[in-house]
């Protein structure tokens, strides 16, 4: 447990948060200084859509980063309930109102479907591993390569192994400053005229190979996530939960 709290410490949390609050309450992703350190991208099932419509748009949002904006990949959870979200992570932290501004940025270029409270980034979240109060169910932070298999019920009947959850996002890399500024610039109105789709995918922070075409490490196989999951020395006890 004590890894997963340094590893959420590490990407997400501002530093007046306390240890002992993390997994207990909902949290803001912004300090009581106004900075903000993170920054969660909700995506929802829509009633009438394809049942992978909202994998498909994460699946797409995530290569974009990468791709056309040249962050670091980010972290995927379910929500336990009917959604996944996407995690950015800042080395330095940003005023919460430019977090938020940044956010807008994306949403307009790339997700424009998507519904952003205008309080997203200093609005209290439950951080995985959680129960989802209406479900039962847990979120959890996941390989992408498992996120198809949840697009019916983004949940786990059981609690995730705390080391196996930290080991989804000790890979994982913070957005740095420069970073930062070149897609603020890139994702400014002038330069964006319209939705900017992803090129093809690169892999994500791992040692699982990127498919041969199609979405981020949509392909993967759970052998390929027990492998990246070895190959940091983690026994992965959650087989049994992933379909």
């Amino acid at each position: 447990m004590h890894k997963l709290i340094a590893e959420l410490m590490r990407l997400y949390l501002p530093a007046d948060v306390l240890p002992s609050d993390i997994l207990a309450l909902p949290v803001s992703l912004t300090g009581g200084d106004g900075q903000t350190r993170a920054m969660m991208i909700p995506f929802r099932k829509t009633k009438g859509a394809d049942s992978e419509a909202h994998w498909t748009k994460l699946c797409e949002v995530a290569n974009a980063l990468q791709t056309t904006l040249k962050l670091p990949a980010p972290a995927v959870s379910i929500s336990g309930g009917d959604a996944y979200y996407l995690w950015l992570s800042l080395a330095a932290p940003v005023p919460a109102e430019r977090a938020q501004a940044f956010l807008e940025r994306l949403r307009d270029a790339y997700f424009p479907e998507v519904e952003l409270a205008p309080d997203a980034v200093r609005a209290p979240v439950a951080l995985p591993p959680c129960l989802h109060p209406r479900t039962g169910k847990w979120a959890a932070f996941i390989h992408p390569g498992m996120g198809a298999s949840f697009a019916d019920e983004p949940g786990l009947d059981m609690q995730p192994p705390p080391n196996g959850q930290a080991g989804f996002l000790e890979g994982l890399e913070s957005i740095d400053a420069e970073q930062f500024e070149h897609a603020w610039r890139l994702l400014e109105p002038a330069a964006v005229s319209a939705p900017v789709h992803a090129p093809a995918p690169v892999p994500a922070a791992s040692s699982t190979p990127a498919p041969p075409a199609g979405l981020l490490l949509k392909d993967a196989t759970l052998e390929d996530i027990v492998r990246h999951l070895h190959a940091k020395n983690i026994e992965p006890t959650f087989r049994h939960l992933v379909a």
